[in-house]
């Protein structure tokens, strides 16, 4: 019997901020779930959200035929069926993701309740259970507050190139009176904020709110409170820590880091009564506030101070006697735009036990937990008022066992707590946060135990969406040491690395890198904010720097690091079926590509590069970067080829925006390219490009540059140098981002999976045989200035993540968001096993084959309202079973041909078992 049920959960976290659009999620399925929120889904900054859903079924062959979607004012007429705000009646269409909102015009709070029901060809579903959104402040005259702050340090502060701010403690009592139906707050505080309503913290977000260029964009978030307010007396309080508003090194480098000024905050409470009335508190001069709190300083490079003994119980609760604090002063608002924040609020996502503590002299110990992160020590400690416990945070260790801090250039990354005295106390940072392995505690009272101490994970809260596992240990290990890495260095933004004075968002660490994330997390809403970053960032010539948003003044004008913004707005759409960050960015992107055109390209050549394939591997392990001008590709070259293959991207925008005039100016300017490019590099008689490097080869080849004749010479080229190198990488961050899908792409996936699973030098494997728990910036960060590695960075990974799910367990989006799919894993000697998941916006696919000398056996599974075609390694249809029959006699599957030893087959959704006997 065909079952289908409904439930509906709201995933805010596939909110995506694109163009004023949401994306909430509803499932309808087999189960009857809870309703989960993943992300805040109150005051979304949108008119016209898009609306989707998961349909889950135990029958093959389910494909959505109709659905019909309410929305409604409050949960009692939507209970009722009564779409107030929008019934869409019964709609034919397959399509179940990004449906557009086409209801009532929504205004600023508008509440929005909704449900869905489907029919599909195997039955029609009941009504889902129900979500909601609300919708933020749209206007600036919603906004009565007023920014309130101080601009200037106080006695125990430094403003300095080491700058030691302490965090301001606000306050404001106020009264309510009966019947409170109803109470949002809206917050903004720079650079970062902690909320309380009568003592209660609001929310689980740390380091809140997301870091911007607060010149151009300045997120607030909402927060439904009516719980924790009461009749009568009522307080709110928030603490301002520096985050990256008060600049980490002010009066330090004034032409290269932007500076914003010091804390502040806007923040407005809304409080309906049941008799239809409205009171609002606001910030303004009413406000107290002090600086002399428990928290000293707090910097995100040196660390955060905290005192225990100054603290002040009672001080977020009505009665606390404020009458020694200073009155707030009303101070200039940054600048930027207020918006609504749409991407996931960071939170502590995972904790780790440490596995050592061991002494290292009198009264210092060191903390090992095991695995390279990035976040904070919670620590248990009881002693006396005044003792004073420090934790310095490190990557390595020395060979005397002392932490290794060179690399960490001149960010302090200590922690200091001062105890109160008495019971046993428990403390972690909360403005801070630092990337380590190893803690150094220095002053514990008495013998710190591991039971002690645990490590807090922190990072975005996007949910882990893909599961990748193989019969070889040492790719498990590099895997699980890219999932660290990624986790590591999303900060808000994705940033190079969390340990040292640097945590900058480089835009070409993540050019391919962030598709190959996209298949381990739910990475749209947090990419589609960092393409705003970047667009915000761009000068009115067109120039995009190559940090965004641009707290460093880098603005170098190369084509492949700024060329992210193009690839990543293309992942989006691609992974997401998510459109919007093309039309809302296409202008921006045209604008820098003509820009790079006039001021830089001659005879059709780019002529600007400043980083070429950055960081190829050395000649020499003790070298940084490669002397050697062999191993160096040409970076006109590299720049050139970046803009054919730019171009092409933007000939897709173009068609997809109907833009006919566009399209024909970015086709002609990619055949000019592609022509200049071959006469210039290419050797006919060779069939080598430049000077013949795998990159400089692999670019024009993977691009299409290349002479459909020429391919195979020049993919012949490739793989001589890789030989030559002894089957290891020879790629910088730009080669790297193109070679393992360009090796199984034109044939060689064996020799991908070779340079994949390598354990020597150059190699992923040789830093997880050198006990690496991450990925690090240098291949050869052990035996290079290791003053110079950060042991946790990304930008080496390339696209070895995206082969992983693409080619090796082979899942494939046809075209955008995995409606139709190729299901076609690279079968390489050696491989046994592969287990591979990927939730797509349809539902969970999966790909899990096992290779013996007698058979080939894979289990596949396809969500409902998606399809596939799948390529099952066999000599013949007639080698195919499928849960042993043979599949001319199942329905669900028809075959379509033979192609290279595969057998080709078209499936709809369910689950599937392959098998071919040899």
């Amino acid at each position: 019997m065909k079952r289908l049920f409904t439930y509906l959960i709201l995933l805010a976290g596939f909110i995506l901020n694109c163009s004023g659009n949401c994306y909430a999620d509803a499932r309808i399925g087999l189960q009857n779930l809870k309703c989960e929120m993943l992300s805040n889904p109150l005051g979304i900054g949108t008119i016209k959200p898009r609306l989707s859903w998961q349909i889950s079924s135990d029958a093959r062959n389910t494909n959505q035929v109709a659905y019909q979607i309410l929305v409604a004012s409050t949960p009692e007429k939507l209970t009722a069926g009564q779409g107030d705000l929008w019934d869409s009646h019964k709609v034919n269409s397959t399509e179940s993701i990004m449906i557009n909102y086409a209801g009532k015009p929504l205004g600023s709070r508008a509440a929005c309740y909704w449900k869905v029901r489907v029919w599909t060809n195997n039955g029609t579903t009941t009504w889902s259970k129900s979500a909601a959104w609300s919708v933020g402040l749209l206007n600036p005259t919603d906004w009565k507050a007023k920014w309130i702050g101080c601009d200037h340090g106080f006695a125990w502060d430094s403003v300095s190139k080491f700058s030691r701010l302490s965090a301001r403690y606000y306050r404001r009592q106020f009264d309510l009176k009966p019947g409170i139906k109803k109470a949002t707050a809206y917050i903004v505080g720079l650079g970062h904020y902690e909320l309380y309503v009568n003592g209660q913290m609001i929310g689980d977000q740390v380091l809140a709110g997301p870091p911007t260029d607060y010149t151009q964009s300045v997120k607030y978030n909402t927060f439904d409170v009516t719980g924790y307010l009461k009749q009568g007396g009522n307080a709110i309080g928030t603490v301002l820590g520096n985050g990256r508003y008060f600049t980490m090194r002010p009066k330090y480098k004034p032409k290269k880091i932007k500076e914003f000024g010091f804390p502040k905050m806007l923040l407005q409470l809304e409080v309906e009564y049941t008799d239809g009335t409205k009171q609002i508190i606001i910030s303004d001069n009413n406000w107290h506030f002090t600086a002399d709190g428990p928290i000293r300083t707090n910097n995100e490079y040196d660390g955060e101070e905290y005192d225990a003994a100054k603290e002040f119980p009672g001080w977020n609760k009505p009665g606390f006697d404020d009458s020694n604090w200073l009155k707030a002063e009303l101070v200039q608002a940054p600048g930027g735009k207020l918006d609504a924040q749409m991407n996931e609020p960071i939170r502590i996502m995972d904790t780790i036990k440490p596995i050592s503590i061991s002494l290292l002299k009198k009264d210092t110990w060191i903390l090992d937990l095991g695995q390279n992160m990035a976040g904070w020590i919670q620590m248990h400690v009881k002693g006396n008022r005044g003792d004073k416990v420090t934790l310095r945070y490190a990557e390595t260790l020395q060979a005397n066992n002392e932490l290794y801090i060179a690399n960490l250039r001149d960010a302090k990354v200590t922690d200091v707590y001062t105890l109160k005295g008495g019971a046993e106390e428990i403390w972690h940072p909360v403005f801070v946060y630092h990337g380590f392995r190893y803690v150094e505690i220095s002053g514990y009272p008495g013998k710190p135990e591991l039971a002690d101490f645990e490590g807090q994970v922190v990072y975005d809260a996007l949910p882990t969406i893909g599961h990748f596992e193989t019969s070889n240990d040492i790719v498990n290990k590099i895997y699980h040491n890219a999932y660290w890495g990624i986790l590591s260095n999303y900060k808000g933004m994705p940033v190079d690395c969390p340990q040292r004075n640097e945590r900058m968002p480089w835009l070409g660490d993540r050019a391919v890198g962030s598709l190959g994330e996209s298949f381990v997390f739910a990475n749209g809403n947090f990419y589609a904010k960092w393409l705003d970053d970047i667009a915000q960032s761009q000068k009115t010539d067109g120039s995009i720097p190559d940090v965004a948003p641009a707290y460093w003044n880098y603005y170098s004008d190369n084509m492949t690091w700024p060329g992210t913004y193009i690839l990543v707005a293309d992942m989006l759409y691609r992974q997401f079926a998510d459109k919007t960050p093309i039309e809302k960015h296409y202008t921006s992107m045209k604008k820098w590509m003509d820009y790079m055109r006039v001021k830089y390209m001659k005879n059709n050549i780019v002529t600007k590069d400043k980083y070429g394939d950055w960081c190829v591997p050395p000649e020499s392990p003790e070298l940084i970067h490669a002397k050697d001008s062999s191993l160096n590709t040409d970076g006109q070259l590299i720049a050139t080829a970046y803009y054919y293959h730019l171009s092409g991207l933007m000939q897709k925008f173009a068609v997809m925006l109907h833009k006919p005039a566009d399209v024909r100016v970015f086709a002609a300017m990619q055949q000019n390219v592609g022509k200049a490019f071959n006469d210039k590099y290419f050797d006919k008689v060779t069939s080598k490009y430049s000077n013949n490097t795998v990159t400089a080869n692999l670019l024009p080849l993977y691009f299409g540059i290349t002479p459909a004749a020429n391919t195979r010479a020049v993919f012949k080229n490739i793989v001589a140098k890789i030989n030559e190198a002894h089957d290891h990488i020879s790629t910088g961050v730009i080669g790297t981002q193109w070679l393992m899908r360009g090796l199984t792409e034109f044939g060689r996936p064996d020799l991908a999976w070779k340079i994949a699973s390598n354990t020597t030098y150059p190699s992923w494997g040789y830093m997880a045989n050198r006990g690496a728990t991450t990925i690090w910036e240098l291949w050869n960060g052990d035996t290079a200035n290791p003053a110079m590695n950060s042991r946790n960075h990304i930008m080496l990974l390339g696209d070895l993540i995206a082969w992983f799910y693409q080619d090796v367990a082979g899942i494939k989006t046809v075209n955008a968001g995995f409606k139709q799919l190729i299901m076609q894993p690279a079968i390489i000697n050696g491989l046994d096993n592969i287990n591979a998941s990927y939730q797509t916006a349809y539902g969970p696919v999966k790909s899990n084959y096992t290779r013996t000398k007698d058979s080939f056996n894979w289990h596949v599974t396809i969500p409902p309202n998606s399809s596939a075609l799948v390529y099952v390694p066999a000599k013949n249809m007639d080698e195919v079973t499928e849960g042993g029959k043979k599949i001319s006699a199942i329905k669900d599957i028809k075959p379509v041909k033979m192609e290279n030893g595969r057998a080709v087959l078209s499936i709809c959704s369910g689950d599937y078992d392959f098998e071919v006997k040899y």
